[in-house]
């Protein structure tokens, strides 16, 4: 088993350091990368405003989940989790026991790389791990890399060092990012999971006024508070919502923030879907008191509303995106559909319904009721009474799927 170390103190993870994840998972041929943020670097005192811990693990944890690769990259706590400052040397001793077997490389770029024979038992680390260095810019060529190399052996014979060369090179430093994101700059650098995860906490002396963002901050917010495998559904509804917006001559700018924020609850458990609706005043029958699928779409109009300060047609729009109901406006039908039939769908009959939602709106949204009826109805599932309601209207109305 190979092991990726992959520590710093991550404030904030970048592009880079993704970037680096990445090549090293592939160069090395990891079966595991561990990412690891130090409590209490020993090379250097944490700047004014450092993020608490738990702030730099949330954000790590979604660089993580960024790689979508479950399984294999994950977040540690070890350092963390221990008083005093974060020695490699001390973590690698700790993974030893845990992963007697594995065989472990220091991941680390070349500022880190060409003091390394100043740190903390260097020959101690080398024991239990080679390192794996990586350029941060265009100067860390191969050549200064070979005579950093040489010396270090020359210093430390048992050293074991490769090198590795990043595909996409991201040069900023996070002590020119922090800067950047306290005069309002520097999104572009970072995930936009991350982004929004330092918006929505205002950290690094960011102050977003959440009631009023623009959309790729909006976008960032929203992402932050999902697992990134759900950005391409939450991208092709936003893109699909806009589309049908303007088909059928609804308002394109409220139909692509409802996309963008349908889903932002989508992976909160049943307890804490239930917190917000008695939070936000939320009515819920029996059935959407035990059936958390059900509750997003309420929680997610709410946090639309009272934390994103969007208007009333958004917040309809998400909150009946999942169970539909009767005489829907045209953006909540967009919605609904959009969120049905997006690109990345691929189910059987999706096809039809991308038809009709060009053609015949009514139809399109029948049709998505319909198939959702039967298919609870397949599963011996509750079929929730506004989907029924939805389907009886349409059809006392005079709509039909057929032609």
């Amino acid at each position: 088993m190979k092991i990726g170390i992959f520590g710093g103190t991550f404030s904030p993870p970048h592009l880079g350091h993704l970037a680096a994840a990445r090549a090293a998972i592939e160069a090395l041929e990891l079966d595991k990368l561990l990412i690891v943020p130090a409590a209490v670097p020993p090379h250097k005192e944490l700047p004014q405003g450092t993020p608490a811990p738990e702030h730099r693990l949330a954000m790590s944890e979604k660089m993580a989940d960024a790689l979508l690769m479950p399984g294999t990259a994950e977040v540690s706590t070890i350092e963390l989790e221990r008083p005093g400052k974060s020695y490699t040397a001390d973590t690698l001793a700790a993974l030893r026991k845990q992963y007697p077997d594995a065989r472990m490389w220091l991941l680390m770029g070349t500022d880190m790389f060409s003091t390394f024979h100043q740190w903390h038992d260097p020959s101690s680390i080398l024991a239990q791990a080679g390192l794996c260095a990586f350029g941060r810019s265009e100067r860390d060529d191969k050549a200064l890399f070979a005579a950093l190399a040489e010396e270090l052996e020359e210093t430390l014979p048992e050293a074991k060092i490769t090198v590795i060369t990043l595909p996409e090179l991201v040069e900023i430093s996070s002590t020119e990012l922090r800067e950047l994101l306290a005069k309002g700059e520097g999104g572009d650098f970072l995930l936009p999971a991350v982004y929004g995860y330092i918006l929505m906490n205002g950290l690094y002396g960011t102050h977003a006024d959440l009631k009023h963002l623009d959309i790729p901050e909006l976008r960032a917010c929203s992402y932050s508070m999902v697992m990134q495998k759900r950005v391409r559904h939450i991208r092709g509804t936003e893109e699909e919502a806009v589309r049908l917006a303007r088909r059928w001559g609804a308002d394109e700018t409220m139909a692509r923030r409802a996309g963008i924020l349908h889903d932002c609850t989508k992976y909160l458990e049943l307890e804490e879907q239930l917190a917000l609706c008695g939070k936000y005043g939320v009515e819920l029958d029996e059935l959407e008191r035990r059936a958390v699928k059900l509750l997003h779409s309420k929680t997610g109009a709410c946090i639309a509303r009272y934390v994103f300060g969007e208007p009333d047609e958004v917040f309809n729009a998400i909150f009946w995106h999942t169970t539909a109901k009767e005489n829907m406006t045209a953006l909540e039908k967009i919605l609904y559909v959009a969120d049905y039939m997006e690109p990345n769908r691929t189910f059987e009959g999706v096809e039809r319904l991308r038809e009709l939602a060009y053609s015949d709106l009514d139809a399109a949204l029948l049709l998505g009721v319909t198939t959702t009826i039967q298919e609870m109805k397949d599963r011996n599932l509750p079929v929730h009474r506004s989907t029924l309601r939805a389907q009886a209207w349409l059809r006392e109305h005079g709509v039909t799927t057929e032609g």
